[in-house]
């Protein structure tokens, strides 16, 4: 057995130590060369190998497509040694009209589409360089950026593209580093086009101003942006904010009054068929009670067409509801976190952002002009050589025939340099006619006049700044305008006013008959009908309660315990069966009973007392419980049970209490404290029983109860009028022998 020798250099080191140091090279090897994009050409490392491989293999938009995979091949294999599949995923991207403003790559064949679906196989799609990823690569070959070793140093890729087009802004970019993100929104190129050519005349432009240029993002899937404009000026001044997008509709008439809604353009990255699900989804959960039915009808066109429920159905208060409820509306954040010239990632504003753009054309300028200048003076070195030959041209092809080593020969005889005697060494036969040499000293003075204009142009800052803005223009022309790819496709729109959303558009809203029986049983049947006669209970059972109420109602159910309970309408089961018990939905103990059952109406005061004659008025809103538990109101004792619920009618200014005595006492309701919780105060005094019922009614339009099927009014109320607390006197006759008024 071999033992390996030990490693020579090892070092003692914490292992808290090691692990931070190599935690903190992995997160700046993730946000420097991978998950930030370069403010100069707005392309993430990926990005920037794909299009220069692209290139290479000479993919131009006017050339033939070629297999992605063979992209991809070359990629990873000379550039960027990661999987294949997440290379493929970033060249999908860049191809996807719908993801990217401007696309930089032109696919041929299945390349996903707006509803989520991928991309086929690398094996079966093709693709080229569109126009605008010529337009990043123009001039790479001119010494106009710098370039570096690849990862096996074999090859070298460029740092930087050179970049004449302002894709950071135009196409925008999203990810995720460590322990920071990025996420630019797509924007219109005119429009940064104009942005660029102010700051160029103005370079301390302030956000404010570059707004009237670059109004917000423009999506490439449209949409109608409807954020304050304040809000816009804060987001690209600091570099962090966001921007509320929305989906584009409109109305088609149906005649007789009847619409339908056709949504064609929804957010940015929203998955159409996700959207169509959730709204269907709302529909049969009849969360969305206005929306009858939804259909996606679209081809090439998104065409999302919306059934409202009745013609009655407001269509903007249709579209908030789905707002709000759906991603018809998203909110696009704007984190413009990038990587400066000096590769150090920072939140940049909207003019940063484009004064780095402008810088790094400005370098790709200089150098471009350098190297254009260093190439005119040595073709011009040539040329003068030649005109020096053609001016003894017999002497010149008598030495290079006689001469056994004629270069040194030239250089001597026509004191020439090195390389113009090269040249002309190399120079052909046919080359010494005599429209040759006419067309050399055209072209030798047509480089003589380049070259004082490339000299002027590194000398004076004036016409660089000029020069710049004829580039910036020419990209406009190319890309802007009003029609075709530069035609600004999200709408500037208002912020949205507020509108009102009715409770009923969120939840379906049905008529219903809530039954409830003697035994506590309670359960609803469809529509607002008189259930008396056909209605069937448990044996040993019968009707109690019954009353008209809607699926979006409440209950409020008062108990022998003096407590409040708080009951759902559509929780309330349904169907030709007996129900479920209260109990199960309430907590209601065995021993105690249902006093009353009343729909609740926000507003309204409600009169409870107890059997030993005391009482208290309660607002109804005060009363309305969250839990099962309920909430206590009537404070009662050993013995004594709540025994009344009353509404309060408006306008009432009296109370009527009548005791099991069949003693009746009539005092005004001012008389009665208004409490939330407590005992109350005593309403009438009894020698033997207690409280039987109480009413509060309007002592003009007198005192009514109902016997034999029929309502009685007693309206002279003298005898039984007086003060809280007192005996009363016995009912008139023909009172109900229940001593209930109702």
């Amino acid at each position: 057995m071999t033992v390996a020798p030990p490693a020579e250099d090892i070092r003692d080191t914490a292992l808290t130590d090691a692990l931070s140091e190599r935690y903190l090279a992995y997160a700046l090897s993730t946000i420097t060369a991978r998950s930030l994009p370069d403010a100069r050409d707005g392309l993430k490392p990926v990005h920037r190998r794909l299009l220069y491989a692209m290139r290479q293999l000479r993919l131009d938009p006017d050339r033939g497509f070629k297999k992605c995979a063979r992209v991809v091949g070359d990629v990873i294999g000379k550039f960027h040694p990661h999987g294949d599949q997440a290379v493929y995923d970033a060249l999908v991207r860049l191809a996807q009209s719908f993801a990217a403003r401007y696309p930089l790559v032109d696919g041929q064949g299945n390349f996903g589409n707006v509803d989520g679906d991928n991309a086929a196989a690398m094996r079966y799609t093709e693709a080229r360089l569109t126009e605008v990823a010529e337009t990043l690569l123009d001039g790479i070959d001119e010494d106009t950026v710098d370039f570096r070793d690849t990862y096996d140093g074999e090859e070298s890729e460029p740092v930087v593209l050179p970049a004449a087009f302002p894709n950071l802004l135009a196409n925008g970019a999203s990810g995720i580093a460590v322990g920071m993100a990025t996420n630019i929104p797509p924007h219109n190129a005119g429009e940064l086009c104009d942005a660029l050519l102010h700051l160029v005349k103005y370079p301390r432009a302030r956000a404010a101003k570059l707004v009237e240029f670059v109004p917000g993002p423009d999506f490439p899937t449209g949409g109608v942006l409807v954020e304050p404009a304040e809000n816009v000026v804060e987001a690209y001044a600091t570099g962090r904010g966001g921007f509320r997008l929305r989906a584009r509709w409109e109305t088609e008439d149906q005649g007789r009054g009847q619409y339908r809604i056709v949504v064609t353009e929804i957010p940015y990255q929203v998955q159409k068929a996700r959207l169509v699900e959730r709204i269907a989804a709302l529909v049969e959960s009849r969360k969305l009670a206005m929306l009858a039915d939804i259909r996606d009808e679209s081809a090439e066109e998104v065409r999302i067409v919306l059934e409202p429920r009745s013609r009655s159905v407001d269509a903007a208060v249709l579209m908030e509801t789905l707002y709000r409820l759906t991603d018809l509306e998203v909110r696009i954040p704007l984190n413009l976190n990038v990587l400066d010239a000096r590769n150090t990632p920072r939140v940049m504003g909207l003019r940063e952002a484009l004064s780095a753009f402008l810088e790094h054309r400005l370098d790709v300028l200089v150098r471009r002009t350098r190297y254009r200048l260093g190439r005119t003076e040595r073709r011009l070195e040539i040329l003068q050589g030649y005109l020096i030959a053609f001016l003894d041209l017999d002497e010149v092809i008598r030495i290079i025939r006689d001469a056994d080593d004629p270069k040194p020969t030239l250089m001597e005889k026509f004191d020439l340099s090195d390389t113009q005697a090269e040249a002309i060494l190399n120079l052909r036969l046919r080359a010494l006619r005599r429209l040759e040499e006419e067309g050399i000293r055209r072209e030798h003075a047509d480089l003589t006049e380049e070259r004082e204009r490339l000299r002027a142009l590194l000398g004076d800052e004036k016409r660089r700044s000029r020069a710049l803005s004829a580039e910036i223009r020419a990209v406009r022309e190319r890309f802007g305008g009003k029609t075709g790819l530069g035609r600004r496709r999200t709408d500037i729109g208002q912020p949205p006013a507020a509108v009102v959303v009715p409770f009923e558009a969120m939840v379906e809203k049905e008529a219903i008959t809530v039954i409830c029986s003697e035994k506590g049983w309670i359960r609803a049947v469809k529509g607002h009908v008189d259930p008396n006669g056909d209605t069937r209970y448990k044996e040993g059972d019968r009707g109690r309660f019954w009353l008209h109420a809607d699926t979006t109602d409440k209950l409020v159910l008062f108990g022998t315990n003096g407590r409040f309970y708080t009951i759902p309408c559509d929780r309330i089961p349904r169907g030709r069966g007996h129900g479920d018990p209260v109990r199960l939905m309430v907590e209601l103990g065995t021993e105690d009973d249902i006093v009353q059952l009343v729909v609740h109406e926000p507003g309204r005061t409600l009169l409870v007392a107890s059997s030993d004659g005391r009482a208290f008025l309660v607002g109804e809103d005060h009363v309305i419980a969250q839990t099962r538990g309920g909430k206590q109101a009537l404070n009662v004792g050993r013995g004594v049970e709540a025994r009344v619920c009353a509404a309060v009618p408006e306008g009432a200014d009296s109370v009527a209490v009548v005791g099991e005595n069949r003693k009746l006492l009539v005092f005004p309701v001012s008389e009665l404290p208004t409490m939330t919780r407590g005992r109350g105060v005593l309403v009438q005094r009894y020698k033997d029983g207690g409280l039987s019922d109480a009413v509060a009614f309007s002592l003009a339009g007198g005192l009514p109860w109902r016997s034999g099927g029929r309502t009685r009014t007693e309206r002279d109320l003298a005898p039984w009028s007086g003060k809280r607390a007192q005996i009363g006197r016995r009912a008139p006759k023909g009172f109900p022998r229940s001593n209930r008024f109702a």
